[in-house]
């Protein structure tokens, strides 16, 4: 593979651009910086495709990333490959307004063909090529000019390694059938909701003190302040105030500014400078919560309740027999929440109970809350199996609906060997 010098340029980065645009799959991934900011600080970008890999310098002096950005965004007959590439994808619709796609992301798929959660890179490369990254220049200072020519090296290397992943796993995934599984949730990773900064929604991902309207009010309305607060300074928001102060806040307000500095968690000065009587404002504007705004509440149907909790934990001890037995992420199979509302009655808007998740799991979920399988102890080994086969003879040659070992669970049937461009263990 032909490794490019450093792009500082707009001509090299347009003439790299041109020839990627002709590629099937690119490999993208980005450095940057964000520890003290509240946007993220682009420093690097590299990308690469099956013949060539450069990194791309956005703090050049008068570099224009617009053909990356054309690239990465506009042109759907190129694949763009990330691995964990949430906030990758972030930085890049902060640039463009748009979010790559089509788009594929290795962590997300290594669920669907292992037991993997969240791999690592380092996990991923070693898992697939044999050999260890060396991490040294992780952490460094992406900002710095001029970088050196080992954070380069480590930094293309990032995207080298996936571009020699990516077929191969892709060969995976076709050979067991399991590519469409993930396309729900490649198309999640490239929603552009996901990365929208509006302060009037922020206020959703803190854990609300009470449905009460007027204290939901104020915390939509201080949240909203605190974030338009951070951007406007270039700041985590969690430097202007944390959440839980502000939910406290909202819960319990102050009537004068002079208050603040009895509230914990924000500094004496509050109660007479400047951002001080811009958080007063905020509250003294704040209305209360409309009812189309209300958080939903739990659902209607049969309270858990403690033989429910008993259900939720056989069917949280199914998904881990099966997840072992198909060899994938019990993640991707199933959430803790869908398992809790299947016990207690809920049958609809259930993930498990539609599509490939129902044909690999959620059949027997639901057979196992209706009665109609359980689990039994056949010679030491844990198995499902029909009540009618329970009730029976006790004949051994009934098939189970799952199956697991003494020291751990039954792995997948071993089915052809992996091959040589395949890692060990991956075989159906």
């Amino acid at each position: 593979m032909k490794i490019h010098p450093l792009i500082t340029t707009t001509s090299a980065l347009a003439e790299l651009c041109d020839r990627l645009a002709k590629a099937d799959f690119i490999t993208v991934d980005t450095e940057f910086m964000r520890e003290n900011t509240y946007w993220p600080e682009l420093c690097l970008v590299q990308i690469a495709d099956d013949k060539e890999a450069a990194a791309i310098d956005p703090l050049a002096p008068g570099i224009d990333l617009g053909p990356l950005l054309e690239l990465l965004v506009n042109n759907e007959n190129v694949l763009k490959v990330f691995h964990a590439g949430g906030q990758d994808v972030e930085i890049i619709y902060n640039l463009s307004g748009k979010t790559p796609h089509p788009i594929f992301d290795t962590q997300i798929a290594m669920m669907a063909i292992s037991q993997s959660e969240q791999i690592g890179y380092s996990n991923l490369v070693e898992s697939w090529l044999g050999f260890t990254v060396d991490k040294g220049a992780r952490f460094t200072d992406w900002s710095r000019r001029p970088l050196t020519e080992r954070q380069i090296e480590y930094a293309i290397g990032d995207v080298t390694h996936l571009s020699k992943i990516f077929p191969r796993m892709l060969k995976r995934l076709i050979k067991t059938g399991r590519g469409e599984w993930l396309d729900a949730e490649m198309e999640k990773l490239a929603d552009p909701e996901n990365y929208r900064s509006d302060p009037q929604v922020v206020w959703q991902k803190i854990r609300a003190p009470s449905r009460n309207s007027a204290v939901l009010g104020r915390l939509k309305a201080i949240a909203a302040w605190r974030e338009v607060e951070a951007m406007d300074k270039n700041i985590p928001r969690g430097r202007i105030m944390r959440d839980e102060t502000l939910a406290d806040i909202a819960s319990h307000p102050p009537r004068e500014q002079h208050e603040l500095a009895k509230v914990r968690g924000l500094s004496a000065g509050w109660k007479d400078n400047d951002i001080g009587r811009r958080l007063m404002q905020a509250i003294a504007d704040a209305k209360p919560l409309a009812d189309a705004e209300l958080p939903p509440r739990a659902p209607r149907g049969a309270p858990l309740g403690k033989e429910g909790a008993l259900v939720a934990d056989l069917l949280k001890l199914l998904l881990k027999i099966r997840s072992r037995e198909i060899d994938i992420a019990a993640r991707l199979l199933a959430r803790s929440d869908d398992l809790e509302a299947l016990a207690a009655g809920q049958r609809k808007g259930l993930s498990i109970l539609e599509g490939w998740r129902f044909e690999q799991f959620g059949r027997d979920a639901l057979e196992l809350v209706e009665g109609k399988v359980a689990f039994a102890v056949v010679k030491n080994r844990l198995k499902m199996a029909h009540i009618d086969a329970i009730a029976g003879s006790g004949n051994d040659d009934e098939e189970p609906v799952a199956d697991a070992d003494d020291d751990g669970f039954s792995p997948p049937d071993a089915g052809d060997e992996p091959s040589a461009d395949e890692p060990a263990g991956a075989a159906d």
